[in-house]
């Protein structure tokens, strides 16, 4: 099996969705790994707490949007 090829990351070319993962990395103190040796450095324990809280920030970014259009969920 051949080794995948590291694509350079570009910080100002990135997916909405991207852009809060980068965020988070950085606030969590995880950018500079990321940045030097890819997502794949981070420990499952890193990687899920940048997951819950995108997923968290998804949410109220949701429920606000929801309440904006007068739309209420549970």
């Amino acid at each position: 099996m051949g080794k995948k090829k590291e694509k350079e990351i570009d910080l100002n070319n990135l997916e909405p969705a991207e852009v809060v993962k980068y965020e988070i990395a950085k606030e969590l103190g995880y950018l500079d790994k990321v940045m030097t040796t890819g997502w794949k450095s981070l420990t499952a324990k890193e990687s899920g707490r940048i997951g819950g809280i995108m997923t968290r920030k998804m949410r109220e970014e949701l429920r606000k949007n929801g309440m904006q259009n007068g739309v209420n969920e549970k």
